[in-house]
């Protein structure tokens, strides 16, 4: 069993998943070689590492641009202005944990090829999640959004990769709901994923954002910021009652798929949002209740992942 932390001092984070491909610092040569218009950002950070500058959301989604290239073989990929850029190690963690639920009911193995079937709630304008899992694993995936320019941008990516056969964008007309509309009748899928919505308010999203700048000594009133450095629009960053609110409907609608949906899932941003959404899914009648810490650098997050399945009757053929 690990020894706890000295008293007053913070506990390691967890490293990043063995499977992660972004182990250690970025070669930014290698990078730079697959996405050549990198190099106009590169810069020395104050320890006088090879950085980028992460005030500047082009230097943030050419960034991302190169990963998905070098990593994944991902050519073409672009959002546009204001959306959610998102850290790329971090949500390939999530899928990387996700597959490990999977290996649960197949004897440790990792399911592989498209006949898994994922499903992520609020895909986005940048498609990450659908592009890295493809491409890691062959999975199938169903991307949801209610944002038409999102879902226009996600398909443009779709396209210019050749990924028409492996991903699916569906609209999601209601934003009240978060499987109806969008899971057919009959239906199946493996498991969902979703990074929801954090704040409350447009309003709190930019406090949120301001703070982080004064934590990190980045607000410099002599120049100007982003407002967030990775985006997000709308929809992206909140919703009334936030994360809270949205996963707690996230869990009551799901029990109405019990039996169309192995695995459900979300990112849990606030630790306090935790506890209360297991208590919610224990009293729904959750099986099988998962809660997977991961970090990025000093950044802590975790998963919630949930089955209404029994492990001894969660087999893979339940699914086909």
């Amino acid at each position: 069993m690990p020894s706890s932390p000295p008293k007053g001092q913070p506990a390691s984070p967890p490293p990043l998943h063995p499977r992660n491909r972004h182990q250690g610092r970025y070669d930014f040569p290698a990078l730079i070689a697959r996405c050549p218009e990198l190099a106009r950002y590169v810069i020395r950070n104050p320890y006088g590492k090879t950085s980028i500058d992460f005030a500047d959301p082009e230097a943030v989604k050419v960034f991302n641009r190169a990963l998905l290239r070098l990593f994944y073989g991902v050519e073409h990929w672009d959002i546009p202005p204001g959306y959610l850029c998102p850290p790329i190690p971090g949500r390939a963690d999530y899928l990387h944990g996700l597959a490990d639920l999977l290996a649960e009911d197949r004897a440790g193995d990792v399911p592989r090829g498209s006949s898994v079937r994922v499903l992520d709630i609020g895909t986005g304008a940048n498609c990450i999640y659908p592009l890295i899992g493809q491409r890691e694993y062959g999975w199938h995936f169903t991307g949801a959004d209610v944002d038409p320019v999102a879902l226009d941008s996600a398909r443009a990516i779709v396209r210019a990769n050749g990924l028409q056969r492996a991903i699916e964008l569906r609209r999601q007309s209601d934003p009240r709901r978060i499987f109806a509309g969008v899971v057919a009748d009959g239906e199946r899928f493996d498991l969902t994923l979703c990074n929801p919505p954090f704040h409350a308010s447009a309003q709190e999203a930019t406090r949120g954002s301001q703070r982080k700048w004064r934590n990190l000594g980045k607000l410099d009133p002599a120049r100007r910021l982003p407002v967030l450095n990775f985006g997000g629009q709308g929809a992206e960053l909140w919703c009334e009652g936030g994360e809270a609110a949205f996963i707690a409907r996230m869990a009551n609608e799901s029990r109405d798929y019990a039996g169309q949906i192995g695995w459900f899932s979300t990112l849990v941003s606030k630790g306090a949002n935790v506890g209360p959404l297991r208590a919610r899914l224990e009293r729904l009648g959750a099986q099988r209740i998962r809660t997977v810490d991961m970090a990025q650098g000093q950044k802590r997050s975790r998963f919630v992942a949930w089955s209404y399945r029994a492990e001894s009757a969660a087999q893979p053929s339940d699914l086909r």
